[in-house]
């Protein structure tokens, strides 16, 4: 029987990469995307090799590095010290080794580039607008129900509509995603409002007593990207609102004044709830799969949100290219990933307490062993995640 069309629930980086990755499969797809115009929030976004690894797999490799700034190191500060505990080096031997770069972008534009060559696909619809309120599902075809639209039929169905997915809500109902307490504060600044001294070609973490600093050119290095973080507690989740500079500034008196001064230098801050999940292997429901932070939700101290849903959709277009679309197709696609995001999703919630926000003796600990690493020493470390979009999810 000919694959007939998939229907995609979430036009972000995760649907898009997934609807790219199935039309290069040839099987058809449409992406329903709630908001008005295809879009990302937020600003900067880490990239590491494995997505790059997708990137070329979906055929926009050259295109993703065209838009992203290659930083030289990763480098990790002390906040209450203001000093180098150690650092990444990025450049030839990293690239050699894991066979692509790191590097920082801003989101929406490595959205437009997965956006551009979805709308360029014959095989890929695009629409906004669209927002889903469930699905129901027969043995050979879904059905996507709309809120004010006639329902949508396919072959099967995606989820890929984030945290608070409606589809995975529905497959679930779980209840609502976990507050981890952790507050973040984002800002973008030019270039030459940043300090000076601070102008790093590196991704830049200042990691402090259940608080950090992060921060990376971007958009050719015309703005900065400025990031922070900490523990206050909150039970609430919240993304995007506004906030003031002195609101940002509070749970960062502890800090050294060279890094607190970063906030100082920020302007028009947003801030997030941080919320995750524990990992769940119930992806699948029939001929409906969830993908992205939809099957996997994590905090973000491992930079790895965008890059595990992009793994995601290379890994299950593949899939069907090879098998057709099934239950058992999807199945398969859950059992190649979610050894490896359960993994990430719990590795980050445990950096974040070990690296990003020890004091005392735990991070006396993290500055003796991290700092006695060697380049070929981080490398073997950061083999399994990394290198791990060839070796184990493609």
């Amino acid at each position: 029987m000919a694959l007939q069309r998939i229907i995609i629930v979430g036009g972000g980086i995760g649907g898009l990469g997934v609807a790219l990755g199935l039309a290069r499969e040839g099987v058809a797809s449409v992406v329903c995307e709630q908001m008005a115009s295809f879009g990302e929030i937020g600003a900067g976004i880490q990239i590491a090799p494995n997505a790059f690894h997708c990137f070329d797999a979906l055929g926009i490799g050259d295109e993703a590095r065209n838009v992203a700034v290659y930083v030289d190191k990763l480098r990790l500060m002390c906040a209450v010290r203001g000093d180098e505990i150690c650092n990444i080096p990025l450049e030839d031997d990293f690239r050699t080794y894991f066979k692509n770069p790191y590097a920082v972008v801003h989101r929406a534009e490595l959205h437009d580039v997965l956006l551009k060559a979805c709308a360029g696909h014959g095989l890929i619809e695009l629409h906004t607008s669209h927002n889903a309120t469930g699905y129901s599902q027969s043995d050979d075809g879904v059905v996507l129900h709309l809120k004010d639209r006639p329902d949508l039929h396919g072959t099967a169905m995606i989820g890929a509509d984030g945290l608070h997915s409606i589809i995975r809500k529905q497959m679930l109902n779980d209840g609502d995603p976990r507050v981890s307490g952790h507050t973040t504060y984002r800002s973008v600044i030019p270039t030459e409002d940043m300090p000076e001294d601070l102008r790093w070609n590196a991704a830049t973490l200042w990691a402090g007593p259940k608080c950090h600093i992060v921060h990376y050119p971007l958009k050719g290095w015309k703005y900065f990207n400025l990031v922070v973080t900490c523990h206050n507690d909150v039970t609430e989740a919240v993304a995007g609102k506004p906030v003031d500079r002195e609101i940002v500034r509070r749970g960062f008196d502890h800090v050294h004044e060279r890094a607190r001064k970063i906030i100082d230098h920020g302007a028009n801050w947003k801030l997030w709830v941080l919320c995750d999940r524990e990992p769940n292997a119930s992806w699948i429901d029939g001929r409906v799969a969830l993908l992205g932070d939809a099957a996997h939700p994590m905090l973000q101290y491992f930079a790895q949100g965008a890059c595990m849903a992009l793994e995601d959709g290379v890994c299950l277009s593949r899939i069907i290219g090879k098998a057709g679309i099934s239950n058992s197709a999807l199945l398969a696609y859950r059992d190649k990933r979610f050894a490896r995001t359960a993994k990430v999703q719990t590795m980050s919630r445990l950096i974040g307490d070990m690296i990003y926000h020890p004091a005392g003796g735990d991070a006396a600990m993290r500055d003796a062993i991290m700092g006695a690493k060697s380049p070929a020493d981080w490398n073997e470390t950061l083999k399994w995640i990394y290198g791990g979009a060839l070796d184990h999810a493609i």
